[in-house]
């Protein structure tokens, strides 16, 4: 749906729902490493706008705390307190301004030859389906409202005409929320003592270059992820962000946005597959919409009761919503490889597919010294290497 038509509230109505989807996983991040989750809101919406600046308000991506790298920072912290940590974020950026370079240096076609459709549909897959796992545990905490959320949300999304089609994420939550409130115990005691302005904790980084070379491997994985949500954002978009503004400068806005979050005292961020998804359902890609996102989530992160209301929302009833968004993700990869005539009846095809998904379904994890590689990285990276070493089958040769 071309959002260039809809009205202004159409459009902040739209962008708050996709601030709503990104919130929850956007402030669980900050509190498993112990950082201010009102600083991640502000440096996700700062960042989100620093982002569409270097790619020129063309490419409809939100960034978010990146789940890479909670247990990178909870250890990072025990070796050189907080401050050394968020000098860390020099190493996450430098390594997103080196692709970002080589990138620019040897064009797409690096990009294509080393992130073939064979390669970056599974990903895209693995992407969907390592989030649900969040999602499903979310919605453990009270299945009754989690099922409501979703049921809503599918409902709009069927059944919603004008408005409502536009918000059906927006409406799950609602929903969800006001029945939670009604029948089951929610504390809204920190909504009642918080001021009306509450600006977020602040924290600032201390350089030393040990933390800098710690996090440097970490960042693998999250720029390898951002190539792939590009993609992906091409697939639901149905324009190639990849040429235009360029993936260099999607990696360059990206790094720039993680380089500002260590500044600042926020975790790093990372293009947001929830929103993707979100944007799949709604068809609603105008990179507009977006930045009400990012303003929004700024505009919540220094109001103290917007910020301690959303805060209070149930686990269970975001869980709901994001079954659904993490299987629209998933299935987005099974389109691209379509989209892009993937032959699975190619041998070399289906090792590369089964592989991937493999180690990644798996939780496999390779260490070497203090680097490790996991999740969707580790697969990526065994899709690429797959993909550079077997040889073409008998029939595509011949071809």
């Amino acid at each position: 749906m071309d959002t260039v038509n809809l009205s202004p509230v159409k459009k902040g109505l739209v962008g708050v729902q996709f601030l709503f989807v990104a919130f929850g996983a956007t402030v669980l991040v900050p509190l498993l490493v112990g950082l201010d989750p009102s600083t991640a809101l502000f440096t996700a919406g700062i960042g989100t706008l620093i982002f569409h600046l270097v790619t020129k308000g063309q490419v409809p991506i939100f960034l978010g705390s990146s789940f890479a790298f909670i247990a990178p920072i909870i250890s990072a912290t025990e070796l050189y307190g907080l401050a050394g940590t968020l000098s860390g974020m020099v190493g996450v950026a430098l390594v997103y301004f080196a692709i970002s370079s080589l990138v620019k240096w040897r064009g797409v076609k690096v990009v294509d030859k080393l992130f073939p459709p064979v390669v970056i549909g599974p990903v895209i897959i693995l992407i969907g389906l390592s989030l649900a796992g969040t999602g499903v545990k979310m919605a453990e905490e009270n299945w009754i409202l989690a099922a409501i959320s979703l049921l809503t949300a599918i409902v709009v999304t069927i059944w919603g005409r004008g408005l409502w089609k536009l918000i059906p994420i927006f409406s799950g939550i609602v929903v969800g929320y006001a029945v939670a409130i009604l029948f089951f115990k929610i504390d809204l005691s920190a909504v009642q003592s918080a001021g009306w302005i509450g600006l977020p904790q602040f924290s600032f980084p201390k350089f030393s270059w040990e933390p800098i070379v710690y996090m440097i491997p970490v960042a693998i994985a999250p720029v390898i992820e951002h190539i792939g949500d590009v993609y992906v954002v091409n697939t639901v978009a149905q324009k190639d962000f990849v040429k235009d503004p360029g993936l260099h400068r999607t990696l360059l806005g990206d790094g720039l946005a993680c380089l500002v979050a260590g500044f600042l005292g926020g975790p790093p961020v990372t293009t947001y597959s929830e929103v993707t998804g979100a944007m799949s359902l709604t068809k609603v890609t105008n990179p507009q919409v977006i930045r009400i996102a990012a303003f929004t989530a700024i505009v919540f992160s220094v109001i103290g009761k917007i910020s301690a209301l959303l805060k209070s929302i149930p686990p269970a009833v975001l869980g709901g919503i994001m079954l659904l968004l993490f299987g629209t993700i998933a299935s987005a990869g099974v389109s691209s490889m379509i989209h892009n005539r993937v032959n699975l009846n190619s041998t070399r095809n289906i090792v590369i597919v089964s592989l991937t998904l493999t180690f990644g379904i798996g939780g496999a994890i390779f260490k070497w010294g203090n680097f490790s590689l996991t999740g969707i990285g580790l697969s990526a990276v065994i899709g690429v290497v797959l993909n550079l070493v077997l040889p073409p089958d008998s029939d595509e040769k011949k071809a």
